[in-house]
């Protein structure tokens, strides 16, 4: 089709991405359902992030650590839920169980004799639920585009969850002005059921408008995968593709680890309110300069500079602003690092990390995915956390020499980025002379 011949909405998204006719409809939509699942997210996590200012380092290191094995426990029933429920009902199914937990955690706040138990579990729940919603939708994803459509339009969907990131501080920001944070979680329930009819226009458009039958686009898309509950354990142990996935996010974390517990402690003689105000104001800016960058530039520098580049790029830039920390450290940069790590995690780092899951199998998508994103990933918030904890409790060592740490963490990081990249290019180039 020509550029003559297109429709104005599939020239405006031309502009974003370089998207074909035929995947216009199904990009939308899940643009669509990622910005209504990040939105419900983050009218949560300023809530979440505002208590942690009222525990210690070592009580969070703990609740981290509760948080890991909690998510193991999580992913392992996941599983067994796999093998068992059809695909068509697997995802509108989670997003369902979640939206009524938060509904209940309201009603804990209201009733509950004691605030400080309720408070402390929500917190380890919300930080399951930010890593299980986002892996279960980019398991859909990549079990709704090829490998090729991925490096395309990947990065302009994600950009959705930016929309969401922005709407949820504004929301959470301007509720947290009146002093009570409770009703937000009754609005966040609210929020994911929105998800479940764009969850069933998802399913329809991929194989109507698209047709992937390669990617289980078809009748077989709503088939039992079955086997072994634990297998996603298995076959991330035993894949040198998977553990350099895993170490990858696990990277990720040590950074993420340090530079949180940085900025918890400068926020502790602030009150839970203003601290809710301060994390949902930081999501805005992070949230803003992500819809920028995923949506006119990441696709492109993944199609033109490749996947190692785009996988090592932002691990680079940190690693330039801990030695910078290193030679003057300040309040100012600790933040300019949280903001840049997050906005290129969300922009470039996660799309390109998503897209290496288009080059296995469903089954993986599926099972081994979820151990990956969130054992994984919570076993890395946990070693971390102790660490941090280790070297500033327990070694006594401040901002400067923590950033020098994490600047030797992110050079590390950035490698595994490159080599991730060519481990990918690799897999495509045998799937086209297959």
């Amino acid at each position: 089709m020509s550029p003559e011949e297109r429709t104005p909405l599939q020239r405006l998204m031309a502009l974003a991405c370089e998207v074909e006719p035929r995947e216009v409809r199904a990009t939308l939509a899940s643009f669509s359902l990622v910005l209504v699942l990040m939105g419900s997210y983050y009218i949560l996590r300023p809530v979440r992030d505002a208590m942690a200012s009222d525990w210690t380092d070592a009580e969070v290191s703990w609740l981290w650590t509760l948080t890991f094995f909690f998510s193991a426990a999580a992913v392992s029933l996941y599983g067994a839920v796999v093998s068992r429920v059809s695909v068509r009902r697997l995802v509108p199914g989670i997003y369902g169980f979640f939206a009524l937990s938060f509904t209940l955690f309201y009603f804990g706040t209201q009733f509950s004799s004691d605030r400080t138990l309720v408070d402390k579990s929500f917190y380890v729940w919300v930080s399951l639920f930010s890593l299980f919603h986002i892996s279960v939708f980019w398991t859909f994803m990549a079990d709704t585009f090829s490998q090729q459509q991925s490096k395309r339009l990947f990065a302009f969907i994600g950009a959705g969850a930016s929309v969401g990131a922005i709407g949820g501080p504004a929301m959470a920001t301007a509720l947290a002005g009146s002093g009570n944070t409770d009703p937000l979680l009754l609005i966040a329930a609210t929020t994911v059921l929105l998800t479940l009819p764009l969850v069933a226009w998802v399913q329809r458009l991929k194989s109507q408008d698209m047709g992937n039958v390669n990617v289980s686009a078809t009748d077989k898309d709503f088939d039992y995968l079955g086997g072994n509950p634990l297998a996603g354990f298995g076959d991330f142990i035993s894949s040198p593709y998977l553990l350099g996935i895993g170490l990858f996010i696990f990277l990720y974390t040590a950074i993420g680890s340090f530079v949180y517990f940085e900025l918890k402690n400068l926020l502790a003689d602030y009150s839970r309110a203003e601290r809710t105000q301060i994390w949902a104001a930081m999501d805005l800016v992070v949230n803003t300069l992500t819809l920028l960058i995923a949506m006119f530039a990441t696709g492109r520098i993944a199609t033109r500079l490749g996947l190692p580049f785009t996988l090592s790029s932002i691990p680079l830039l940190i690693a330039v602003g801990m030695l910078l920390l290193v030679a003057a450290p300040s309040v100012a940069a600790v933040v300019a690092i949280q903001v840049i790590r997050r906005a290129g995690n969300y922009a470039v780092s996660r799309p390109a990390r998503e897209m290496l899951f288009t080059a296995v199998d469903r089954e993986t998508r599926f099972k081994a995915k979820p151990v990956i994103d969130i054992v994984v990933y919570r076993g890395g918030d946990m070693l971390n956390a102790w660490g941090f904890t280790a070297l500033t409790q327990g070694l006594g060592l401040g901002i400067a020499a923590t950033a020098g740490v994490g600047a030797g963490i992110a050079l590390v990081w950035a490698i595994v980025g490159v080599a991730l990249g060519r481990a990918f290019d690799r897999r495509g180039s045998a799937s086209d002379t297959s």
